[in-house]
């Protein structure tokens, strides 16, 4: 018979091994029971703030002649919660001064909605989920920071106003900007813009453009096209002459032009007798000419109009033609006395 040696430090150690993979496996069990129990907690504890957090929001809903508005202004939310999804039905958003750094993504669900008034937030960018909201009349995102318009944008066709003024650095837009046929007001006024884009020059709709206090250098030659427009703010800009074309806006009335650096008047403007109000104030122009003194009954108001409306500019196209006439005659006579001095010298 054999005998079996077996040593006691080897089985000590075997002994020890599994002693520690027991116990390493009884602390994985109880910790992957607390990482449920944490999980769940939190789930418990997410869902509760989801219920507050909606319930506040539903606090801010108000109906006001049949239309349904999230109304919020001057509290802190810079970003707007997962939960406000629950109200889809939602047909008017009134977000202001509320710290608003992103519109959220899930805006795609309020298929219901007609305005997003976000003005006087913080926000950077319109997300491309904005496209879904074909029901959207008015957008007005005025005193942000947004500094470009998607494509999708061309996709909210029932869109009829649009105002994104003081968002600094915006300077372009999306040619599919063109597909907003009903759209009828636009105020892109204080931003960086050289030029009337081109997708807006051919929006066919459009009564009220608002461009004051961009870049503007030129006015495109086609401004005609714009044949509904009947009011356009383009003060404060680098615009040092007008196109002739000007004058073929005939459903044109209210022209301002104030704080340019115009030099002369196109003498075709003449004729835009639709024209009500047109304002040159602040422009280096040719000539100095003032209007014949007014009525004394006439109050300052009236007279500011005058001074600077549409009988100045009347006014101003006769005296520039009686001025060019005399620069002319003075011209042509001292070439023919120039000439008679040759003849007589030969």
């Amino acid at each position: 018979m054999t005998g079996i040696t077996v040593c006691c430090g080897t089985v000590n150690s075997i002994k020890s091994l599994w002693e520690t993979r027991i116990k390493k496996s009884k602390d994985d069990l109880k910790k992957e029971k607390e990482q449920k129990g944490q999980r769940a907690v939190g789930r418990l504890t997410g869902a509760w703030e989801d219920r507050i957090t909606l319930a506040k929001l539903k606090e801010k809903v108000v109906t006001e002649e049949g239309r349904v508005i999230l109304r919020i202004e001057r509290e802190e939310w810079k970003t707007l919660p997962a939960a406000l999804a629950q109200l889809a039905q939602i047909q008017e958003w009134q977000l202001h001064r509320i710290g608003l750094q992103k519109i959220p993504h899930f805006i795609s669900t309020f298929e219901s909605l007609i305005v997003l008034d976000l003005s006087r937030n913080s926000i950077t960018e319109i997300p491309k989920e904005i496209g879904k909201l074909t029901r959207l009349r008015e957008l007005l995102l005025s005193y942000n920071r947004v500094n470009y318009v998607p494509e999708e944008i061309g996709s909210c066709v029932n869109l009829e106003k649009l105002e994104l003024a003081m968002n600094h650095d915006l300077d372009d837009l999306p040619a599919q900007f063109s597909n907003l046929k009903k759209l009828y007001h636009l105020d892109l006024s204080m931003n960086q813009f050289t030029t009337i884009p081109d997708c807006v020059v051919s929006l066919p709709s459009l009564e009220w453009l608002d461009m004051g206090s961009n870049g503007l250098e030129t006015l495109p030659d086609d401004i005609h096209r714009m044949d509904k427009l009947h009011t356009l703010w383009l003060p404060r800009n680098e615009l040092e002459y007008l196109p002739d074309n000007i004058s073929r806006m005939q459903s044109l009335d209210t022209l301002v032009l104030s704080k340019n650096k115009l030099r002369d008047i196109p003498p075709l403007m003449e004729s835009m007798s639709n024209l009500r109000f047109v304002n040159f104030r602040d422009n280096p122009l040719t000539y100095d000419v003032t209007l014949p003194d007014l009525n004394e009954d006439v109050d300052e108001e009236e007279n500011d109009r005058e001074m600077f409306g549409r009988e100045f500019m009347h006014f101003y196209i006769q005296e520039a033609r009686k001025r060019g006439s005399q620069t002319f005659t003075s011209v042509l006579n001292v070439t023919l006395d120039g000439v008679s001095e040759i003849a007589s010298s030969s």
